[in-house]
């Protein structure tokens, strides 16, 4: 199974890796190699890939590498592994110019708070970005990255749009939608805490002047 870091080395200490790629046969398919041989003095290259000994990326305490693949090249040395290591601090630069290191919320086991206005206008701010990820995983995990624009949806560059979701999850309220009506879980059993139709939560508050239907995402 392939791992955040994964790279092909081939005899001669070539490195090749793509960032956000960690699939070791979409990487052949770029180094132009074919898995053709089982001799292991013929292997021409071998499939590594440098993880965290503890398996968190977001803390890690000692990168480990490991050469994944069942037969092991014979011609596999310290300066094959010293490739690779340099293109994993490589990769490891990049990812900390987007990688937003703190730690994870589990929001079933956060107390939650009584719905106020507020989390209801959380809601309405993230039901009008819901489509471009739909769901509140993916809104989540995409906090933990730092990108100039996410497509799919309109939003200040540098800005993350679907921040609603993520204070409501923080706050611990996760959101669901049918297709028909939002609802905020909470507490240990995920029980539902809140619900509305779309229809409802689409109306504007009392009082507050209607958004044009531009800024909405289809």
């Amino acid at each position: 199974m392939c791992r955040a870091f994964s790279c092909i080395v081939d005899a001669s200490a070539k490195v090749t890796w793509r960032f956000g790629v960690d699939s070791h046969t979409e990487l052949l398919q770029v180094a132009g190699l074919k898995d053709e041989e089982s001799d292991p003095s013929k292997l021409t290259f071998a499939r590594v890939e440098i993880t965290p000994k503890n398996r968190n990326y977001l803390f890690p305490d000692e990168w480990e590498l490991k050469v994944d693949q069942a037969i092991m090249p014979n011609w596999f040395a310290e300066k094959h592994k010293t490739a690779a290591r340099a293109a994993h601090a490589k990769w490891l630069a990049k990812l900390d110019k987007i990688l937003v290191r703190r730690q994870i919320v589990h929001p079933f086991k956060i107390h939650p708070p009584e719905i106020t206005a507020k989390h209801i206008s959380m809601l309405r701010k993230w039901d009008s970005v819901w489509d471009s990820v739909r769901g509140s995983v993916g809104a989540y995990v995409g906090s933990f990255f730092i990108l100039p624009v996410w497509k799919g949806v309109k939003h200040p560059h540098g800005k993350y749009p679907f921040a609603p979701c993520v204070q409501l999850w923080e706050l611990g309220l996760v959101s669901s939608f049918d297709g028909k009506t939002w609802r905020l879980h909470g507490g240990e059993k995920a029980k539902v805490l809140f619900e509305i139709t779309a229809e409802e939560l689409r109306r504007p508050p009392q009082g507050a002047v209607c958004e044009p239907d531009s800024e909405r995402t289809e």
